[in-house]
């Protein structure tokens, strides 16, 4: 259960520009309000190209995920704070020791064929996930093999883990598969099946067909499920078209092809928030950009000192990069637990840029510029100098020649390595073999804020630690989180170990990335919904509808006496 990655909750922020229609009449003021009803069809251009639809085969294709979001279900689904809510599960259950979870299935959940959905489709696609033929990763493959599953009948079951594990109901999420379709061909088979092309679920949209052109997928029509077990879909079709770029996604909604565009770009974003029809939204990704600083280093053995690395936090001036660099698209990380997630602790301490109080620190801390000159701090001897490695893209780069200028201003000097990501993984983080790391920790499809994997001290040898912070109190409370089902007690525990966190600053936060996409301004309903994933931009869409019925609303206009 330890190995398991890291999740975090991501928190969406809304950025909305909408054209406001005026009307003018004569002596009667009117405003038209927009009532849901249903019909309609919504297109959205779909930066990507599909692969296969099902979900055991899309972990690495955003495209197919987005499409899948509709055609497929879990048991529960999470909403806006990261509490876990009823989706193809009406109810479940969990055993005061925490390792017994009872499901029960809705009794009017059925396939897009008809056939009732039964606790063999949950078993069965268990069984998929766990073989070869999924693409799941490794350790959510062991984490299925250690779990024993009891059968009680068609609408019920239990899963039995060998110990508690509260972020559990983060694995219940995946799209579950219909036995009696698939159950004749063997795993190794599944990826060239052609119910990949002609998929059958549970979701709010059922398939209906593809469009092709040249021999090749262009796109995919979707019609509404008159039998989905929740309220809605309102919208009756959604096509999604194929673009290879956010460019391209933008042109076809100018040329009035499309209704949204799945994905907006920095190239684009101040071109897209040009168009007085397209709404802008904004949701923070779940990924934390951060300077990872090796505490156990002999080389750099200032850098376990909590006064210096929070001095090198005070030195960073994080609004900058965010506003100039990634032009935006992208929040000040406070640490390791996002905002609005309900393990975050509102009254943590905020760091802003502050140079002043940055070279205070090191002075106290007995770094000063030699009297021999120099432009770099020194304490008997030792200079504050390291190397900091980081991605060799551009964004990447500039960060970390922005961190270079700030810090020499400081008196810290730091000579810049850029590898390729890979690279920097493999070779660097992986093998402790570094001084100071720029790196994005990509967090996606697990909703639970449990940051054991980075922070916990038995990760610091072998483990995603990479920083090998070895701080036993913290630990205790990561340790206690993931055993605790209580979400108010896990909460406690997560406050003190953010506390804690920040207090002795092991790493040095920097920015949460944001995504934006938009969608036309007669398409009502649309919510901004926590992205644990990008496809999670589409978790509400049963809820949207398009502007095709109103109803006139007369106010009367105030008369002016002469």
């Amino acid at each position: 259960m330890k190995k398991l990655r890291w999740q975090i909750l991501v928190v969406a922020v809304t950025v909305v520009i909408v054209a406001l229609l005026l009307l003018s009449q004569q002596p009667i003021s009117t405003s038209f309000l927009p009532e849901a009803a249903p019909g309609g069809i919504y297109t959205e251009a779909l930066v990507g190209s599909m692969g296969r639809l099902n979900p055991m085969l899309d972990w690495n294709n955003p495209a197919d995920r987005d499409i899948n979001r509709l055609i497929f279900s879990g048991l529960i689904r999470f909403d806006a704070h990261g509490l876990p809510q009823p989706d193809l599960a009406e109810a479940w259950g969990t055993s005061p020791d925490g390792t017994l979870y009872n499901f029960s299935i809705r009794s009017n959940a059925v396939w897009h064929d008809g056939q009732p959905v039964t606790s063999d489709d949950v078993i069965f696609t268990i069984e998929m996930i766990k073989s070869s033929g999924s693409l799941f990763p490794q350790d959510i493959k062991d984490l299925w093999s250690q779990i024993e599953i009891k059968r009680f009948d068609d609408k019920t079951f239990q899963f039995k883990l060998p110990e508690p594990f509260a972020p559990f109901l983060d694995y219940v999420t995946f799209g579950v598969l219909p036995k009696h379709l698939l159950e004749t061909i063997p795993a190794d088979q599944l990826a060239t099946a052609q119910f990949n092309l002609q998929p059958v679920g549970t979701g709010p949209y059922k398939f209906d067909r593809l469009t092709t052109s040249g021999g090749q997928i262009t796109g995919v029509v979707l019609n509404s499920n008159e039998d989905y077990y929740l309220p809605g879909p309102f919208v009756e079709q959604i096509v999604f078209r194929f673009y290879p770029d956010s460019a391209s996604a933008l042109d076809a909604y100018q040329q009035g092809e499309v209704l949204g565009v799945s994905q907006i770009t920095n190239d684009v974003l101040q071109q897209a928030l040009m168009e007085p029809t397209l709404s802008v939204y904004t949701s923070r990704l779940p990924q934390l950009g951060l300077v990872f600083l090796n505490l156990n280093n002999p080389t750099v053995s200032f850098l376990q000192s909590d006064k210096i690395r929070r001095a090198l936090l005070l030195g960073i001036n994080r609004e900058l990069i965010v506003s100039r660099i990634m032009q935006g698209q992208a929040i000040i990380a406070d640490g390791p637990i996002l905002p609005g997630s309900w393990a975050y602790y509102e009254e943590i301490e905020h760091f802003d840029y502050d140079p002043d109080a940055a070279a205070a620190l090191l002075k106290a801390e007995g770094y000063v510029i030699p009297a021999s000159g120099g432009d770099v701090r020194a304490k008997d001897g030792q200079y504050l100098t390291f190397t900091l490695t980081h991605p060799d893209d551009a964004v990447h780069t500039r960060i970390a020649q922005s961190i270079q200028l700030d810090w020499s201003l400081i008196g810290v000097r730091i000579d810049l390595q850029a590898v390729s990501y890979d690279s920097m993984v493999n070779d660097y983080l992986t093998t402790r073999n570094y001084q100071a790391a720029l790196a994005d920790l990509n967090t996606a499809r697990t909703p639970d804020p449990d940051p054991y994997l980075f922070w916990h001290q038995s990760e610091a040898t072998g483990g995603q630690n990479y920083s090998q912070w070895d701080n036993r109190t913290a630990s205790e409370f990561l340790e206690s989180a993931r055993t605790e089902a209580d979400f108010s007690s896990r909460s406690r525990l997560y406050r003190n170990f953010q506390v804690l966190f920040t207090k002795d600053m092991p790493s040095l936060p920097l920015y949460y990335p944001v995504y934006s996409y938009g969608v036309d301004s007669q398409v009502q309903g649309v919510q901004v919904a926590p992205m644990y994933d990008v496809s999670d931009r589409l978790a509400l869409v049963a809820e949207w509808y398009l502007v095709t019925r109103r109803t006139l609303e007369q106010t009367p206009v105030p008369t002016v006496a002469p």
